[in-house]
Protein backbone atom coordinates (compact mmCIF):
# COMPACT_ATOMS: atom_id res chain seq x y z
CA UNK A 1 0.00 0.00 0.00
CA UNK A 2 1.32 3.30 -1.05
CA UNK A 3 0.55 5.37 2.16
CA UNK A 4 1.60 8.47 0.69
CA UNK A 5 -1.05 8.71 -1.77
CA UNK A 6 -3.75 8.33 0.81
CA UNK A 7 -2.06 11.08 2.66
CA UNK A 8 -2.41 13.24 -0.22
CA UNK A 9 -5.89 12.37 -1.04
CA UNK A 10 -7.05 13.29 2.34
CA UNK A 11 -5.55 16.27 2.63
CA UNK A 12 -7.24 17.00 -1.00
CA UNK A 13 -10.48 15.74 0.39
CA UNK A 14 -10.55 18.27 3.04
CA UNK A 15 -9.43 21.05 1.03
CA UNK A 16 -11.73 20.30 -1.77
CA UNK A 17 -14.74 19.79 1.69
CA UNK A 18 -13.83 23.40 2.35
CA UNK A 19 -14.39 24.79 -1.39
CA UNK A 20 -17.74 23.24 -1.81
CA UNK A 21 -19.35 24.88 1.53
CA UNK A 22 -17.17 28.04 0.91
CA UNK A 23 -15.32 28.67 3.72
CA UNK A 24 -11.27 28.51 3.89
CA UNK A 25 -9.34 25.57 5.78
CA UNK A 26 -6.40 28.36 6.11
CA UNK A 27 -8.80 30.99 7.89
CA UNK A 28 -9.30 33.29 5.72
CA UNK A 29 -11.50 34.27 3.08
CA UNK A 30 -8.62 35.57 0.11
CA UNK A 31 -8.30 31.36 0.22
CA UNK A 32 -11.48 29.95 -0.26
CA UNK A 33 -11.77 28.65 -3.87
CA UNK A 34 -15.89 29.41 -5.66
CA UNK A 35 -17.13 26.66 -7.35
CA UNK A 36 -18.96 27.87 -10.77
CA UNK A 37 -22.63 27.14 -10.46
CA UNK A 38 -23.73 24.50 -13.14
CA UNK A 39 -24.18 26.94 -16.68
CA UNK A 40 -27.64 27.57 -17.38
CA UNK A 41 -28.83 26.08 -20.86
CA UNK A 42 -31.22 27.21 -23.64
CA UNK A 43 -30.67 24.08 -25.57
CA UNK A 44 -32.76 20.48 -24.36
CA UNK A 45 -30.15 18.03 -24.17
CA UNK A 46 -30.07 15.80 -27.77
CA UNK A 47 -29.72 12.33 -26.52
CA UNK A 48 -31.50 10.14 -24.70
CA UNK A 49 -30.77 7.63 -22.01
CA UNK A 50 -30.54 4.23 -23.83
CA UNK A 51 -30.62 2.27 -20.76
CA UNK A 52 -28.35 1.92 -17.74
CA UNK A 53 -26.86 -0.86 -15.55
CA UNK A 54 -26.09 -1.19 -11.90
CA UNK A 55 -22.85 -1.86 -10.69
CA UNK A 56 -21.92 -1.20 -6.95
CA UNK A 57 -19.75 1.81 -6.05
CA UNK A 58 -18.07 3.81 -3.72
CA UNK A 59 -18.81 7.93 -4.26
CA UNK A 60 -16.34 8.83 -1.45
CA UNK A 61 -13.15 6.87 -2.99
CA UNK A 62 -11.11 7.92 -5.41
CA UNK A 63 -11.74 5.67 -8.47
CA UNK A 64 -10.43 5.47 -11.69
CA UNK A 65 -12.71 2.51 -13.04
CA UNK A 66 -14.66 3.29 -15.97
CA UNK A 67 -15.82 1.20 -18.77
CA UNK A 68 -14.61 0.15 -22.14
CA UNK A 69 -16.17 -1.10 -25.07
CA UNK A 70 -14.94 -4.29 -27.55
CA UNK A 71 -17.13 -5.62 -30.34
CA UNK A 72 -20.09 -3.82 -29.12
CA UNK A 73 -20.04 -5.14 -25.69
CA UNK A 74 -19.14 -3.03 -22.46
CA UNK A 75 -16.86 -3.88 -19.91
CA UNK A 76 -17.42 -2.54 -16.65
CA UNK A 77 -16.20 -3.47 -12.93
CA UNK A 78 -17.54 -2.04 -9.34
CA UNK A 79 -15.05 -1.25 -6.80
CA UNK A 80 -16.13 -4.52 -4.54
CA UNK A 81 -15.23 -6.82 -6.90
CA UNK A 82 -18.46 -6.64 -9.30
CA UNK A 83 -17.56 -7.39 -13.19
CA UNK A 84 -20.44 -7.71 -15.92
CA UNK A 85 -20.09 -7.48 -19.65
CA UNK A 86 -23.16 -5.62 -21.07
CA UNK A 87 -24.96 -5.74 -24.31
CA UNK A 88 -24.39 -2.28 -26.14
CA UNK A 89 -27.48 -2.29 -27.89
CA UNK A 90 -29.80 -3.29 -25.46
CA UNK A 91 -28.24 -3.42 -21.85
CA UNK A 92 -28.80 -6.66 -20.89
CA UNK A 93 -26.30 -8.43 -19.00
CA UNK A 94 -24.15 -11.11 -20.35
CA UNK A 95 -22.54 -12.18 -18.05
CA UNK A 96 -21.68 -10.86 -14.14
CA UNK A 97 -18.92 -12.27 -11.79
CA UNK A 98 -17.68 -11.30 -8.10
CA UNK A 99 -14.19 -10.75 -7.61
CA UNK A 100 -14.39 -10.30 -4.06
CA UNK A 101 -13.31 -12.86 -1.16
CA UNK A 102 -16.97 -13.52 -0.11
CA UNK A 103 -18.09 -16.69 1.82
CA UNK A 104 -21.35 -16.73 4.37
CA UNK A 105 -18.99 -15.48 7.40
CA UNK A 106 -16.59 -13.34 6.00
CA UNK A 107 -16.51 -10.78 2.89
CA UNK A 108 -13.22 -8.59 1.56
CA UNK A 109 -13.38 -6.21 -1.18
CA UNK A 110 -11.59 -6.75 -4.36
CA UNK A 111 -10.95 -2.85 -4.31
CA UNK A 112 -10.85 -3.21 -7.99
CA UNK A 113 -9.06 0.25 -9.07
CA UNK A 114 -7.10 0.00 -12.61
CA UNK A 115 -9.46 0.79 -14.82
CA UNK A 116 -11.26 -2.04 -17.05
CA UNK A 117 -9.62 -3.06 -20.60
CA UNK A 118 -10.24 -5.85 -23.01
CA UNK A 119 -9.22 -7.69 -25.90
CA UNK A 120 -9.68 -10.24 -28.46
CA UNK A 121 -9.89 -12.61 -25.79
CA UNK A 122 -9.28 -11.53 -22.24
CA UNK A 123 -10.59 -8.57 -19.84
CA UNK A 124 -8.11 -6.90 -17.69
CA UNK A 125 -8.27 -5.19 -14.21
CA UNK A 126 -6.20 -4.36 -11.36
CA UNK A 127 -6.69 -3.93 -7.73
CA UNK A 128 -5.74 -1.65 -4.50
CA UNK A 129 -5.19 -5.10 -3.02
CA UNK A 130 -1.88 -5.55 -5.88
CA UNK A 131 -3.79 -7.99 -7.54
CA UNK A 132 -4.08 -8.46 -11.58
CA UNK A 133 -6.86 -10.48 -13.05
CA UNK A 134 -7.20 -11.72 -16.62
CA UNK A 135 -11.03 -12.77 -17.75
CA UNK A 136 -12.30 -15.15 -20.49
CA UNK A 137 -14.37 -12.20 -22.01
CA UNK A 138 -16.86 -14.89 -23.09
CA UNK A 139 -18.10 -15.57 -19.59
CA UNK A 140 -15.98 -14.01 -17.03
CA UNK A 141 -14.34 -17.01 -16.14
CA UNK A 142 -10.90 -16.25 -14.06
CA UNK A 143 -7.81 -17.12 -16.58
CA UNK A 144 -5.28 -16.03 -14.50
CA UNK A 145 -4.69 -14.08 -11.17
CA UNK A 146 -1.53 -12.54 -10.07
CA UNK A 147 0.51 -10.62 -7.44
CA UNK A 148 1.62 -7.14 -8.82
CA UNK A 149 4.22 -5.10 -6.71
CA UNK A 150 2.39 -2.75 -5.48
CA UNK A 151 -1.32 -1.19 -6.07
CA UNK A 152 -2.69 -0.79 -9.58
CA UNK A 153 -4.73 2.24 -9.90
CA UNK A 154 -3.57 2.50 -13.83
CA UNK A 155 -5.65 0.89 -16.85
CA UNK A 156 -3.85 -2.09 -17.85
CA UNK A 157 -3.06 -2.71 -21.72
CA UNK A 158 -1.85 -6.02 -23.73
CA UNK A 159 0.45 -5.33 -26.65
CA UNK A 160 2.25 -7.75 -28.10
CA UNK A 161 0.88 -10.85 -25.78
CA UNK A 162 1.79 -8.98 -22.81
CA UNK A 163 -0.18 -7.93 -20.47
CA UNK A 164 1.69 -4.27 -18.86
CA UNK A 165 1.08 -2.61 -14.95
CA UNK A 166 2.22 0.16 -13.70
CA UNK A 167 2.09 0.26 -9.89
CA UNK A 168 1.79 3.08 -7.89
CA UNK A 169 5.06 1.79 -6.20
CA UNK A 170 7.19 2.88 -9.51
CA UNK A 171 7.17 -0.59 -10.73
CA UNK A 172 6.64 -1.36 -14.41
CA UNK A 173 5.78 -5.38 -14.90
CA UNK A 174 4.61 -7.67 -18.17
CA UNK A 175 2.49 -10.69 -17.55
CA UNK A 176 2.55 -13.27 -20.24
CA UNK A 177 -1.02 -12.95 -21.49
CA UNK A 178 -2.31 -16.59 -21.54
CA UNK A 179 -0.40 -17.71 -18.35
CA UNK A 180 -0.35 -14.63 -16.35
CA UNK A 181 3.45 -15.69 -15.75
CA UNK A 182 6.11 -12.97 -14.97
CA UNK A 183 7.91 -11.71 -18.59
CA UNK A 184 9.89 -9.19 -16.89
CA UNK A 185 9.70 -6.10 -14.45
CA UNK A 186 11.52 -2.86 -14.04
CA UNK A 187 11.76 -0.32 -11.04
CA UNK A 188 11.04 3.29 -12.45
CA UNK A 189 13.11 6.19 -11.19
CA UNK A 190 12.81 7.06 -7.26
CA UNK A 191 9.18 7.71 -6.87
CA UNK A 192 9.08 11.60 -5.03
CA UNK A 193 7.76 11.31 -1.07
CA UNK A 194 4.98 13.37 -1.97
CA UNK A 195 2.65 12.81 -5.34
CA UNK A 196 -1.22 13.00 -6.33
CA UNK A 197 -3.12 9.99 -5.96
CA UNK A 198 -3.22 9.01 -9.66
CA UNK A 199 -1.74 6.91 -12.35
CA UNK A 200 -0.42 7.96 -15.98
CA UNK A 201 -1.88 4.64 -17.69
CA UNK A 202 0.49 3.54 -20.30
CA UNK A 203 0.28 3.50 -23.98
CA UNK A 204 2.30 1.38 -26.26
CA UNK A 205 2.67 2.39 -29.73
CA UNK A 206 5.25 0.88 -32.37
CA UNK A 207 7.14 -1.69 -29.87
CA UNK A 208 7.33 0.99 -27.13
CA UNK A 209 5.33 1.79 -24.12
CA UNK A 210 4.71 5.54 -23.17
CA UNK A 211 3.65 6.69 -19.56
CA UNK A 212 4.30 9.53 -17.45
CA UNK A 213 5.68 9.13 -13.93
CA UNK A 214 5.18 11.00 -10.41
CA UNK A 215 8.63 13.36 -11.19
CA UNK A 216 7.89 15.25 -13.95
CA UNK A 217 8.98 12.80 -16.96
CA UNK A 218 7.28 11.05 -19.62
CA UNK A 219 9.16 7.68 -20.34
CA UNK A 220 9.59 5.53 -23.13
CA UNK A 221 10.17 1.35 -22.71
CA UNK A 222 10.70 -1.62 -25.15
CA UNK A 223 8.06 -3.41 -25.04
CA UNK A 224 9.65 -6.63 -24.95
CA UNK A 225 11.78 -6.19 -22.04
CA UNK A 226 10.94 -2.99 -20.35
CA UNK A 227 14.30 -1.19 -21.08
CA UNK A 228 14.20 2.58 -20.76
CA UNK A 229 14.89 3.79 -24.49
CA UNK A 230 14.46 7.68 -23.67
CA UNK A 231 12.99 10.24 -20.83
CA UNK A 232 12.02 13.75 -20.83
CA UNK A 233 10.55 16.01 -18.01
CA UNK A 234 7.80 18.14 -19.12
CA UNK A 235 7.04 19.18 -15.13
CA UNK A 236 9.46 20.90 -13.09
CA UNK A 237 8.80 21.02 -9.14
CA UNK A 238 8.80 24.56 -8.00
CA UNK A 239 7.11 26.53 -4.97
CA UNK A 240 7.95 26.70 -1.17
CA UNK A 241 6.00 24.17 -0.28
CA UNK A 242 5.35 20.31 -0.74
CA UNK A 243 2.32 20.49 -3.02
CA UNK A 244 3.37 23.65 -4.61
CA UNK A 245 6.05 21.25 -5.88
CA UNK A 246 4.08 18.12 -6.90
CA UNK A 247 4.44 17.73 -10.61
CA UNK A 248 3.33 14.11 -11.49
CA UNK A 249 2.80 13.49 -15.33
CA UNK A 250 -0.71 11.27 -14.27
CA UNK A 251 -2.30 11.42 -18.19
CA UNK A 252 -2.41 9.40 -20.80
CA UNK A 253 0.37 10.10 -23.56
CA UNK A 254 -1.35 9.89 -27.18
CA UNK A 255 1.11 8.88 -29.92
CA UNK A 256 0.27 10.40 -33.18
CA UNK A 257 1.87 10.13 -36.52
CA UNK A 258 5.49 10.38 -34.67
CA UNK A 259 4.80 12.19 -32.16
CA UNK A 260 4.31 11.99 -28.40
CA UNK A 261 1.59 14.13 -26.63
CA UNK A 262 1.85 14.50 -23.04
CA UNK A 263 0.89 17.16 -20.04
CA UNK A 264 1.78 17.62 -16.23
CA UNK A 265 0.66 18.88 -13.17
CA UNK A 266 1.95 22.27 -12.46
CA UNK A 267 4.25 21.83 -16.10
CA UNK A 268 3.62 21.68 -19.95
CA UNK A 269 1.40 20.49 -22.52
CA UNK A 270 4.50 19.15 -24.72
CA UNK A 271 4.32 17.56 -27.74
CA UNK A 272 7.87 15.18 -28.03
CA UNK A 273 9.64 13.43 -30.72
CA UNK A 274 8.75 9.15 -30.50
CA UNK A 275 12.03 8.16 -31.55
CA UNK A 276 14.32 10.17 -28.94
CA UNK A 277 11.75 12.36 -26.56
CA UNK A 278 13.01 15.07 -27.68
CA UNK A 279 10.73 18.23 -27.35
CA UNK A 280 8.86 19.48 -30.60
CA UNK A 281 7.17 22.47 -28.90
CA UNK A 282 6.13 23.30 -25.54
CA UNK A 283 2.67 25.34 -23.66
CA UNK A 284 3.01 26.44 -19.89
CA UNK A 285 -0.82 24.44 -19.14
CA UNK A 286 -0.98 22.36 -16.11
CA UNK A 287 -3.76 19.39 -15.41
CA UNK A 288 -4.31 15.94 -14.38
CA UNK A 289 -6.49 15.36 -16.64
CA UNK A 290 -6.28 13.09 -19.64
CA UNK A 291 -6.66 15.20 -23.07
CA UNK A 292 -8.85 14.18 -26.84
CA UNK A 293 -7.35 15.03 -30.30
CA UNK A 294 -8.91 15.60 -33.40
CA UNK A 295 -7.29 15.97 -36.51
CA UNK A 296 -5.68 19.44 -36.21
CA UNK A 297 -6.78 20.41 -32.44
CA UNK A 298 -6.16 19.17 -28.40
CA UNK A 299 -9.21 19.46 -26.33
CA UNK A 300 -7.95 19.58 -22.64
CA UNK A 301 -8.71 20.08 -19.06
CA UNK A 302 -6.63 21.98 -16.77
CA UNK A 303 -6.41 22.05 -12.92
CA UNK A 304 -8.81 24.68 -12.54
CA UNK A 305 -11.05 22.97 -14.43
CA UNK A 306 -10.53 25.63 -17.31
CA UNK A 307 -11.43 23.56 -20.88
CA UNK A 308 -8.70 24.32 -24.00
CA UNK A 309 -8.88 23.75 -27.53
CA UNK A 310 -5.48 24.39 -28.46
CA UNK A 311 -3.43 23.86 -32.04
CA UNK A 312 -2.03 20.21 -32.43
CA UNK A 313 1.00 22.81 -34.33
CA UNK A 314 2.34 24.64 -31.35
CA UNK A 315 -0.10 24.28 -29.03
CA UNK A 316 -0.90 28.00 -29.61
CA UNK A 317 -5.05 28.71 -27.83
CA UNK A 318 -8.22 28.78 -30.08
CA UNK A 319 -11.01 29.11 -27.70
CA UNK A 320 -11.31 28.48 -24.09
CA UNK A 321 -14.73 27.82 -22.00
CA UNK A 322 -14.18 29.03 -18.00
CA UNK A 323 -17.50 28.44 -16.71
CA UNK A 324 -17.12 25.20 -15.17
CA UNK A 325 -14.17 25.97 -12.81
CA UNK A 326 -13.45 24.34 -10.20
CA UNK A 327 -16.52 21.34 -10.68
CA UNK A 328 -14.36 18.25 -10.99
CA UNK A 329 -14.64 17.87 -14.42
CA UNK A 330 -13.84 14.57 -15.85
CA UNK A 331 -11.23 13.86 -19.13
CA UNK A 332 -13.01 15.68 -22.37
CA UNK A 333 -13.85 13.30 -25.01
CA UNK A 334 -15.12 14.29 -28.60
CA UNK A 335 -18.55 13.29 -29.59
CA UNK A 336 -19.69 14.11 -33.25
CA UNK A 337 -19.38 18.22 -33.45
CA UNK A 338 -19.25 18.36 -29.42
CA UNK A 339 -16.89 18.16 -26.71
CA UNK A 340 -17.96 16.40 -23.80
CA UNK A 341 -16.99 16.24 -19.74
CA UNK A 342 -18.92 15.01 -16.54
CA UNK A 343 -19.06 16.80 -13.03
CA UNK A 344 -19.18 16.63 -9.28
CA UNK A 345 -22.88 17.10 -9.36
CA UNK A 346 -23.44 14.29 -12.11
CA UNK A 347 -24.08 16.57 -14.99
CA UNK A 348 -22.58 15.81 -18.72
CA UNK A 349 -22.05 18.81 -20.48
CA UNK A 350 -22.17 19.18 -25.10
CA UNK A 351 -19.80 21.92 -25.68
CA UNK A 352 -19.62 23.00 -28.95
CA UNK A 353 -16.46 21.95 -30.48
CA UNK A 354 -15.84 24.57 -32.87
CA UNK A 355 -16.59 27.80 -30.30
CA UNK A 356 -16.39 26.25 -26.78
CA UNK A 357 -19.94 27.37 -26.16
CA UNK A 358 -22.11 25.04 -23.44
CA UNK A 359 -24.68 23.96 -25.92
CA UNK A 360 -27.02 21.65 -23.61
CA UNK A 361 -26.32 19.42 -20.18
CA UNK A 362 -28.06 17.01 -18.72
CA UNK A 363 -28.02 15.47 -15.25
CA UNK A 364 -26.83 11.67 -15.60
CA UNK A 365 -26.78 10.67 -11.81
CA UNK A 366 -26.79 12.80 -8.46
CA UNK A 367 -23.53 10.89 -7.16
CA UNK A 368 -21.42 12.31 -9.56
CA UNK A 369 -19.07 11.61 -12.46
CA UNK A 370 -15.30 11.12 -12.05
CA UNK A 371 -14.37 9.49 -15.60
CA UNK A 372 -14.31 10.11 -18.57
CA UNK A 373 -17.25 8.74 -20.47
CA UNK A 374 -16.91 6.34 -23.94
CA UNK A 375 -17.77 6.42 -27.45
CA UNK A 376 -19.19 3.20 -29.13
CA UNK A 377 -21.15 2.97 -31.62
CA UNK A 378 -22.63 6.77 -31.82
CA UNK A 379 -23.79 5.87 -28.27
CA UNK A 380 -22.00 7.84 -25.23
CA UNK A 381 -21.22 4.78 -21.88
CA UNK A 382 -20.69 6.55 -19.04
CA UNK A 383 -20.44 5.58 -15.31
CA UNK A 384 -21.47 7.17 -12.56
CA UNK A 385 -19.48 7.51 -9.10
CA UNK A 386 -22.28 4.90 -7.34
CA UNK A 387 -20.98 2.42 -9.85
CA UNK A 388 -23.74 2.87 -12.17
CA UNK A 389 -23.22 2.88 -16.12
CA UNK A 390 -25.52 4.61 -18.69
CA UNK A 391 -25.49 4.80 -22.36
CA UNK A 392 -26.92 7.61 -23.87
CA UNK A 393 -27.92 7.94 -27.91
CA UNK A 394 -29.84 8.89 -30.34
CA UNK A 395 -33.42 6.87 -30.64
Amino acid sequence: MNLRKYFLASALAISLASITTGCSIFGGDKDTIEISPSPETQTPFPLSQLWSNSLSGNTKIYSQLSPTVNNNIVYAAGRGGEVKAIELSTGKTLWNIDLSNSSFFHSQSALLSGGVSADDKYVYLGSERANVYALDKNNGNIIWQKQAKGEVLAKPIAPENEVIIRTTNGYLQAFEQDTGNLAWEIQMDDEPTLSLRGQSNPTAAYGAIILGDDSGHVNAYFTKDGQLIWQQRISQPSGSTEIAKLNDVDTTPIVEQGLVYAIGYNGNIAALDLSNGQIIWKKALSSTHSFVMNQDRIFVVDQDDNLYALSKNGGSIIWKQSDLLHRQLTNPIIYQNYVIVGDYEGYLYLIDINSGDIISKTQVSSSGLANEPVVADNKIIIQAKNGNVYTFGQK
